[in-house]
């Protein structure tokens, strides 16, 4: 390996962190750190272990493995090689973690030593890990939709039908487990203890395409971030009404609320992260827009410190689509809408256009881990 491509990443992200200062709008948050990562493979979720003080990155692909960071410096301490995976996390009370590769991965929190593979069908995707009662749920947008793992062993419990999607879940700590199903505009109601749907919220006329769900426990809040209106959908977890939306970025992928401050994160792939103030349970106000470099569009919270940590790289241009050198083509007949796709032809709901279609190739060494907090 040669320098020249991590010198040329390094120029990049010292320019994207100068475009960030420029653009900064007023508000108390602001990118503080931009920390570049080497590895290949591309990347979904991240997550943070406040208590283990330690942040999970998996990335995906044939060099498929999961970066381990230390919260407080962002220095890499810890891989898990052979994993491609969508994330992970873990459970400190056990000190078992589990990543959504498919079999799924459970691994031990201080050596990193892979335990076992899990099969749970389906295609692992998100993940909750419930301190509760110590069980990981596997979320898949195939059947089966919701898999339960007991902590201790890694042994499946159960699966759960949503009838739908599931893309983030939430727990308020006490039994009640929440999930929004993306395709559906809707929100599941499960019971931790018997492992069931016992409802589900409506949201549909509001949005859909929800792809964040955050919770303020203590007052019974959901916060679930949509895509297709590009909004923030505030609803009570109780009974599922709905009390207001608010104005969010394109293509979010995550939320995460901070109890300490009354805040709900959303994080967007347009390079925008929303902060939402909860000034009481019936009144709400979009605080600030920080921007952030593009495609950061996970997020995770150190409930430690505060901070937000998102992860994004550095692409080039998509590739021209390839061309038959012979033979002019003709105009090709307008074509119906596909099931499920609106009359333009994009999906009704779902991720935005920039994340569908030819992909952009990742400048190597251009992976970064990107640390947002107040002044």
């Amino acid at each position: 390996m040669t320098l020249k491509p991590f010198i040329a990443a390094t120029f990049v992200t010292m320019l994207s962190i100068a475009g960030l200062a420029h653009a900064q709008e007023s508000g108390p948050y602001k990118v503080q750190k931009i920390q570049l990562v080497d590895g290949d493979g591309g990347f979904d979720y991240v997550t943070a272990d406040s208590e283990g003080r330690n942040l999970y990155v998996a990335r995906s692909g044939p060099a498929g493995h999961i970066g381990v960071f230390n919260l407080d410096t962002l220095a890499q301490v810890g891989d898990i090689p052979g994993i491609s995976s969508h994330g992970g996390a873990v459970d400190t009370a056990t000190g078992h973690g589990f990543a959504t590769s498919s079999p799924v991965t459970m691994f031990d929190a201080k050596t990193f030593a892979i335990i076992k593979k899990i099969d749970t069908q389906g295609r692992p995707d998100g993940y909750l890990n419930d301190p509760f009662n110590h069980h990981f749920y596997i979320l898949s947008h195939a059947a089966p939709n919701i898999t339960v793992l007991d902590d201790k062993d890694g042994s499946i419990l159960g699966t759960i039908d949503i009838g739908g999607a599931p893309e983030q879940a939430a727990t308020d700590g006490r039994g009640k487990i929440y999930v929004d199903i993306e395709d559906k505009a809707a929100i599941a109601v499960i019971d931790a203890n018997t492992m069931k749907m016992v409802g589900k919220y409506d949201v549909s006329s509001k949005g859909g395409g929800c792809a964040g769900l955050a919770l303020d426990a203590k007052n019974n809040i959901l916060f679930a971030a949509c895509r297709d209106n590009k909004n923030m959908i505030i609803l009570s977890a109780t009974d599922g009404h709905i009390i207001t939306d608010l104005p969010i970025g394109n293509g979010c992928d995550g939320a995460t609320f901070n109890p300490a401050t009354m805040e709900t994160f959303s994080s967007q792939g347009d390079g925008t992260l929303t902060v939402i103030k909860e000034e009481s349970p019936t009144s709400f106000s979009v605080e600030q827009t920080v921007p952030t470099p593009a495609r950061a569009k996970t997020l995770t919270l150190d409930t430690k410190t505060g901070h937000i940590l998102l992860i994004t790289a550095e692409f080039g241009p998509v590739p021209a689509a390839a061309q038959p050198p012979s033979a002019p083509t003709a105009p090709a007949p307008p074509a119906s809408p596909a099931p499920g796709a609106s009359p333009s032809g994009a999906p009704a709901s779902g991720p935005p256009a920039y994340m569908r279609g030819p992909r952009a190739p990742m400048i190597p060494h251009s992976f970064q881990i990107i640390e947002v907090g107040k002044d």
